[in-house]
């Protein structure tokens, strides 16, 4: 067998773009919630947990730092985001404007992350062409 490092990088891109996927999912189902008295918003806790798992270390590149990954680690989190505030006196606090500007960033980072993996799966097509 090979040791290889090859999928390091299409390891971390999948679990962010899976990340992105859950979150546009908690993203539309605030939005279906916006006149659902008591509902509080949701988000998605992922890019804390990538940053915690590629650790702080200046010395290190980000080639070894994503080689020492431990992609297990890396589980999107559904998170209940400002739980205790509400401006509306039915104790909702989902804005649609907000939902709907961050729902247009999440689309574009998921499409990023897309082209990312495909340029990552064209290097290793390259490789193993030449």
């Amino acid at each position: 067998m090979i040791n290889s490092n090859a999928f390091d990088y299409i390891n971390v891109l999948d679990k962010a773009a899976d990340a992105s996927w859950i979150r546009n999912e908690v993203l539309a189902n605030n939005i279906a919630n916006v006149d659902t008295p008591g509902y509080k918003r949701q988000d998605v806790n992922f890019e804390d947990e990538l940053e915690r798992a590629l650790g702080n270390s200046k010395y290190k590149t980000m080639d070894a730092k994503v080689a020492g990954l431990k992609d297990s680690h890396l589980k999107p989190r559904v998170i209940n985001d400002y739980s205790n505030f509400s401006y509306r006196m039915d104790k909702n606090n989902v804005d649609i404007d907000t939902e709907n500007v961050t729902l247009a960033a999440n689309q574009v980072k998921y499409i990023g992350l897309m082209a990312g993996l495909k340029a990552e799966f064209a290097n290793l097509k390259a490789v193993c062409k030449s």
